[in-house]
């Protein structure tokens, strides 16, 4: 059984193509810069990369691409499409319509339609034969940690409410870290850390998600590369008054130009921010003292919501990789039992437990697999 995995960014088209059988990865690769004439095509197989410098004006052009290359007679991942059995595809948002993946029919298409107002640069590519929701993962919240304190009229016209994003990343985890701890998934609080250039922490309790940092959008929670994170409603009206701006303007600053670029004053790349504050660049260092910061907060946070903790696991590019954020922000919680030894922490780079043997709270780090949790869900579907 071959399933085809799509993730559609608004300027990328990452996929894998997985042997469900043993659960293996055949090809994998990721269709960059989009829409400019400078797109290209980094492909992987049988442990060898293949970079293509391919123009593709829009995702349509960029999936035809990937396909001719998995039929690439030089290395081919399949003979012909009719071997790939399902087509599984993250999709950002589902609102309150999805609470699971889903078999795509117009039904379901007409639901994405309405929701990608949540997500807009993530739905509308790709029509895949199976839909996975970021959100969906989220839907078990109550509703005091959903609802926002603004008229109950807005929540019942519009769905305005925290969706939350990350959902399939924060499922995988929970779900390695439950076999890694060895215990049952009902007698766990874990906090799972997914850090990359957007990030969110959940509160998964018993398994399920009580409360998670993003909010009615993916621009809300802790500060990102570009995104500001939460803020003072008021900053956002202030600005529009000053600068004169519409709203679709305020959106756009505070989703592309804001976070810790907007704060070190440097690119968009956190490995470049991270090594500035390393070398010294005040600015940098002010921008990760505020990443590291609201991090910990959010995860003491989810402690009292939880009442207690379990564990904290670190996934997504920077939480995987970057050994030095990941101790700035267990020694803030170390007065909550998080005690990191940093000996594993410094040296580790695969998934595994990072905590002294005697931390009341267990510390981990685990590469997340959306991919493969789409496929699970995808093969489970078409069955």
């Amino acid at each position: 059984m071959k399933i085809l995995v799509l993730n559609c960014g608004s300027s990328s088209l990452k996929y894998q193509l997985l042997d469900m059988s043993t659960e293996s990865v055949i090809a994998k690769g990721n269709f960059e810069r989009i829409g400019e004439k400078e797109s290209f095509l980094t492909h992987k197989m049988n442990g060898k990369k293949y970079v293509y410098n391919e123009v593709a004006m829009n995702h349509e052009e960029a999936l035809n691409l990937i396909m001719k290359e998995l039929q690439n007679p030089d290395h081919r991942a399949i003979e012909n499409l009719s071997e790939i059995n399902a087509i599984g595809h993250r999709v950002v948002a589902g609102g309150e319509i999805f609470d699971k993946s889903v078999i795509i029919d117009e039904k379901t298409l007409k639901g994405i339609e309405d929701c990608s107002k949540l997500a807009p640069l993530h739905n509308p590519a790709g029509v895949p034969m199976v839909a996975a929701f970021d959100t969906a993962f989220h839907q078990t919240m109550p509703k005091e940690n959903y609802l926002y304190p603004i008229p109950y009229e807005y929540y019942e016209k519009y769905g305005i409410r925290k969706y939350g994003a990350h959902g399939t990343s924060h499922k995988y985890v929970t779900q390695r870290v439950e076999k890694l701890m060895n215990k049952d998934i009902k007698d766990l609080k874990i906090v799972t850390c997914h850090l990359g250039q957007g990030a969110s922490l959940c509160a998964v309790q018993g398994g399920k998600s009580v409360d998670t940092s993003m909010g009615l959008t993916p621009l809300g929670g802790i500060t990102m590369v570009t995104r500001s994170g939460d803020l003072d409603p008021s900053v956002v009206t202030a600005i529009m008054k000053k600068e004169n701006l519409t709203a679709d303007e305020v959106e756009s600053i505070l989703n592309k130009k804001s976070g810790l670029t907007a704060v070190s004053k440097l690119v968009p790349d956190f490995r470049e921010i991270e090594n500035a504050s390393n070398e010294g660049n005040e600015d940098a260092i002010i921008a990760i003292n505020k990443f590291v910061s609201t991090i910990a907060q959010y995860i003491a946070r989810y402690a009292a919501v939880m009442e207690g903790i379990d564990a904290v696991v670190f996934t997504g590019g920077i939480g995987e990789n970057q050994f030095r954020i990941r101790s700035k922000i267990c020694k803030k919680l170390k007065f909550m039992g998080l005690d990191l030894d940093e000996e594993k922490n410094n040296e580790f780079r695969n998934e595994g437990k990072i905590s002294k043997e005697d931390s009341k709270v267990e510390i981990w780090v685990v590469p997340t697999d959306e991919e493969l949790m789409i496929a699970q869900d995808t093969l489970d579907l078409i069955k």
